[in-house]
C-alpha cells in the first residue's frame, strides 16, 4: 500500500515538475492577479483538468477518447485557437498595468478556459499521463491502484497551489512588475511555441 503512494508521488512530481505552458500559466497568475483567491479558477481548473485526466488514463477512457481521429482534430483545433489567443493576451500587457486596480487581470472564465486548454490540449501532459501514469497504474489492482490515482492527484492539486502561492510572493519583490512583465513576455512565446508545435506535428 506505501509503495503504490509513494511511486505515485514520485511519479507524479516528475511529470509535473518540468517548465510547460500550464506551469507557467498558474505561476503567471499568482503573480499578476490582484489577490490569491482571484487566481483560484486557474489553480482549481488545472487542478481538476490533470485529476480527470489521470483517473481516465488509468481506467482507460482517455485512449478510447482519442482513438476517434475527428474528435482529437476537433480538440486540438480549438485548443490551438485557445493558446494563440491566451499568448497575446499576455504580450500585450504593459509593466506599468500590472500592479494598477484598472489593469486587464484575466476574468474567472477567462481563466477557466485557458487553464482548461493547456492542460487537456498539452500533448506532453497527455503522453505522460496516458503513457506514464496509465500504464504504470497497470502494476496494481484494486485499492492499492485507486491509492497510487489519489498520491497522483493529490501531487497536481498541491503543486499548482503552491505554484501560484510561489508566483503571489514573487510582488514582495521590489520592481516585481518589471519581473512579471518579462514572465508575461516569456509566457507569450512559450504558449505560442507550444501552439506553432501543436499545428506543425498534426499537419
Amino acid at each position: 500500500m506505501i509503495e503504490a503512494f509513494l511511486h505515485g508521488i514520485v511519479l507524479a512530481f516528475g511529470l509535473i515538475l518540468p517548465l510547460g505552458v500550464q506551469n507557467v500559466f498558474i505561476f503567471n497568475q499568482g503573480a499578476t492577479q490582484p489577490s490569491f483567491y482571484k487566481a483560484l479558477p486557474a489553480i482549481v481548473t488545472a487542478s481538476l483538468c490533470d485529476s480527470l485526466m489521470i483517473i481516465g488514463a488509468i481506467t482507460g477512457l482517455s485512449v478510447i477518447i482519442y482513438s476517434f481521429e475527428w474528435l482529437k482534430t476537433f480538440i486540438l483545433f480549438i485548443g490551438i485557437l485557445f493558446l494563440i489567443y491566451m499568448a497575446w493576451s499576455l504580450w500585450k500587457t504593459k509593466a506599468s498595468t500590472i500592479n494598477s486596480s484598472k489593469a486587464n487581470h484575466l476574468s474567472a472564465k477567462k481563466q477557466i478556459l485557458f487553464a482548461a486548454s493547456v492542460s487537456l490540449l498539452n500533448p506532453h501532459a497527455i503522453l505522460d499521463i496516458i503513457g506514464v501514469i496509465g500504464t504504470s497504474s497497470l502494476a496494481y489492482e484494486s485499492s492499492e491502484k485507486w491509492l497510487f490515482t489519489f498520491s497522483t492527484i493529490l501531487v497536481s492539486w498541491l503543486w499548482f497551489f503552491g505554484l501560484a502561492l510561489l508566483g503571489r510572493l514573487t510582488r514582495q519583490v521590489k520592481n516585481y512588475e518589471k519581473y512579471v512583465f518579462s514572465l508575461n513576455k516569456l509566457s507569450a512565446v512559450i504558449v505560442l511555441g507550444t501552439a506553432v508545435y501543436l499545428v506543425i506535428r498534426n499537419i
